[in-house]
């Protein structure tokens, strides 16, 4: 079924059919309509910072950045749900175009520029979604607040969600907000760590609840570099890492109609990249931070490769445009088969 509606919807440009989507998975969601058209993943329950997931495999970031849809999108099976990126006020993101789809490679490329609706209609929609899973919130920083005071709108974005989420990932990686990628590093990435988990435990003390805290981190970086990233995030108290964010390398697009189009890259040619640096952060951490693996995940021997290298769950975002909810089926019993 999935295929049929896949070759209707790419007829469309790629951010109408991401929209268009998005419409019908919220109203099927809110209808109860979502699981009759999904044969649900076998149970393979899983325990990481603390939370208890049924499966190991969830939505990563990106595709509902305003919680449209999260009752839709739970009843297809994932495992856990991660929404966002929302800043604290509304932006509209980059102008338009700005996603593109390369078949060839079973890749996108985005650089949407975290469009949305703003952190409050976010917990509006929170505050009607029936879904009682997993649910994780991806924060990051309004375009026009300079890069140096990225912290406030971090803490600002924290404070609203913490009491709606299970999980917070701070989104420190993204390549379509200038500046930002430049926070993953050095003393930059410690005092804003420092100032994050000082106010996680002021909000888990009000609250009387620990909310665990991810950081999202970009593939394009040097193994020196993930080893740094990777101390820093023990040394600050995070909870997990994210591994990875979209990638700036084009060599496996270059050719490609689109290929050249700025923004973050996503899909088939991300798999071997990102697989990587979960396997480099894991050798590092020796167990020290639980790793998400996401990143060119396109069938279950995908998703297996990353618990292989290291991970302890994992996302899908292109790999479940191209490929629908089966692709959560199958990274499922691949992980539980491995």
């Amino acid at each position: 079924m999935y295929s049929t509606l896949r070759s209707l919807l790419f007829r469309l440009p790629a951010e109408t059919a991401h929209d268009l989507t998005l419409d019908m998975l919220g109203t099927a969601g809110r209808l109860g309509l979502a699981t009759r058209f999904n044969r649900q993943p076998a149970s393979l329950p899983v325990n990481v910072m603390g939370l208890d997931f049924p499966n190991p495999v969830g939505l990563a970031a990106g595709l509902d950045k305003n919680a449209q849809a999260v009752d839709g999108l739970a009843a297809l099976g994932f495992g856990f749900i991660e929404v966002g990126t929302v800043t604290p006020r509304p932006q509209p993101g980059n102008p338009k175009p700005r996603m593109f789809r390369l078949q060839e490679q079973k890749a996108i490329i985005n650089r949407m520029g975290f469009n949305n609706q703003g952190v409050d209609t976010l917990l509006e929609r929170l505050a009607k979604v029936k879904y009682q899973g997993v649910l994780g919130i991806n924060i990051g920083k309004n375009a026009v607040t300079p890069v140096e005071q990225a912290v406030d709108d971090y803490l600002y974005c924290l404070r609203k969600v913490y009491g709606h989420a299970s999980y917070v990932t701070v989104n420190l990686s993204s390549p379509n907000t200038p500046g930002l990628r430049t926070l993953q590093y050095g003393d930059v990435l410690q005092k804003l760590l420092e100032q994050i988990k000082q106010a996680q435990l002021e909000l888990a003390n009000e609250h009387g609840r620990y909310v665990p805290i991810a950081i999202k981190i970009a593939p394009d970086m040097a193994p020196e570099e993930l080893v740094l990233v990777a101390n820093t995030l023990v040394d600050q108290g995070m909870d997990a890492v994210i591994a990875t964010n979209t990638t700036l390398a084009r060599d496996a697009v270059a050719h490609l109609p689109h290929g050249d189009e700025a923004g973050g890259l996503s899909g088939g040619p991300l798999t071997g990249a990102s697989t990587e640096v979960v396997r480099l952060l894991a050798q590092e951490l020796n167990g020290r931070l639980p790793i998400i693996g996401v990143g060119g995940i396109l069938c279950g021997a995908d998703a297996a490769a990353k618990i292989a290298a290291g991970a302890s769950l994992v996302q899908i975002y292109s790999g479940f445009i191209y490929r629908g909810p089966a692709l959560i089926r199958e990274s499922v019993d691949a992980i539980a088969a491995q």
